[in-house]
């Protein structure tokens, strides 16, 4: 028996007498495992996928995610110029969280008519996926932008900007250009959502739990929180990602650093079995995913989901790796970010080749000052280019970066 997609359905258990099986069993407790570890969009297939019913609900769900066709002509308009992919099965995914006043997010802002990225990170899936690893990358990092294409059909000229002007100026397409100018990883998907699809997700799955370590009061991410373990809803959640000028030194670093945590503590509410073995839970989680999802064609539909997350179901979360990618505040303007090298480099090459990355927590007794800096947040050795610098000398551990994972979200 298969599912819509063409996946093979797992038989159900068994249990009674003469079964060998129980619900307290070792066979019990792998299945449970596949369970909390599956994927939601995929375990949507499994759950929605016969019956007159279930098709109709499938069919619903395969048309809210929107097709970014524009994106798709712009990049292949410019494939010659773009990294190959170097590693079979491996994928990278840019996911691109967009700060657009428009529509439902009036209430966040004057609508300007132009959007910024307000968060940007590229997942990297390694090819047997056994894991995955999320890299943010600063809005504030000082990249080259390369000329791109304006919303009116205009041209920009190649230009070295904030990082997130790209999505400004040329959207979807020319930040991916950017990225992998800047990183030499071919970019194979990508996802963009904004304020009222975050907040839909969210509160799809009742609300994420996360530790708030300070109070926290900020008008602009209109957000109040006291300190300790919160269950955040949608609108907190949002503010508690966005909030950054009323937070520590009001730095984008320390930002980035909740949005990955929260990240990690949704991962784990999705995988527990309160939402992935409750079909009246699963379906609103998967309603508000997809109808907040602007994605490239081979994604924008659910069987193109399922074929991407299908083989994500055995990633423990303690292989779910968050980091920023090196970076320190720039020469010429505290206020701006550049990378770090050789470590930026390493950690490009390492994700291009599909190398194992290794993240260590931030030292909680070590506080960063006034414009961070990730100089001392890596270890190792090389040039920069993944060899060693000399290679009659035993290559050196691979380098650590400072990030959490998946595992560590959860309140203690």
């Amino acid at each position: 028996m298969t599912d819509t997609a063409g996946a093979p359905l797992e038989p159900k258990a068994t249990y009674g007498p003469g079964t060998g099986a129980s619900p307290t069993g070792e066979g019990a407790v792998r299945r449970r495992h596949r369970w909390l570890r599956g994927a939601a969009l995929g375990t949507a297939v499994l759950v929605l996928g016969a019956g007159g019913a279930g098709w109709a609900a499938y069919q619903k769900l395969n048309g809210n995610i929107t097709k970014d066709t524009d994106a798709a002509a712009e990049l292949a308009r410019y494939d010659r110029e773009r990294p190959a992919p170097l590693v079979h099965d491996a994928q990278n995914i840019l996911l691109i969280g967009s700060d657009t006043r428009a529509g439902d997010n009036r209430k966040y802002g004057r609508d300007r008519g132009t959007q910024r990225s307000d968060t940007t990170i590229l997942l990297h899936l390694a090819a047997d996926r056994q894991s995955a690893t999320a890299v943010s990358i600063p809005r504030d990092l000082m990249v080259d932008v390369p000329g791109c294409r304006r919303p009116d059909g205009s041209r920009t000229r190649a230009q070295f900007a904030q990082f997130n002007s790209a999505f400004e100026v040329g959207g979807t397409a020319c930040t991916i250009r950017t990225v992998e100018k800047l990183t030499r990883i071919r970019v194979d998907h990508h996802m963009v959502v904004d304020f009222a699809g975050f907040k839909d997700m969210v509160d799809a799955v009742d609300g994420v739990e996360v530790c708030i370590k300070a109070p926290i009061d900020d008008a602009d991410a209109h957000v109040r929180l006291v300190p300790g373990p919160q269950t955040l809803d949608g609108e907190q959640a949002l503010g508690y990602v966005r909030a950054r000028k009323s937070l520590g030194n009001g730095s984008d670093t320390e930002r980035m650093d909740r949005q990955q945590e929260f990240l990690g503590a949704l991962v784990n509410k999705v995988q527990s079995n309160d939402v992935l073995l409750n079909p009246a839970k699963l379906y609103p989680v998967l309603d508000a995913a997809t109808s907040s999802l602007t994605t490239d064609p081979a994604l924008a539909s659910l069987r193109g989901l399922y074929e991407l997350v299908r083989g994500m179901r055995n990633i423990p979360t303690e292989r779910v790796q968050f980091l920023t990618v090196p970076r320190r505040s720039y020469t010429y303007d505290a206020n701006r970010d550049e990378l770090v090298e050789p470590a930026a480099e390493q950690l490009f090459t390492r994700l291009r080749t599909d190398s194992p990355v290794a993240v260590v927590p931030e030292r909680p007794e070590k506080p960063r000052e006034t414009g961070p800096s990730q100089e001392q947040a890596y270890s190792g050795s090389g040039d920069g280019d993944g060899k060693p610098d000399d290679p009659s000398h035993t290559p050196s551990p691979a380098p650590t970066f400072r990030g959490n994972t998946a595992a560590g979200a959860a309140c203690e």
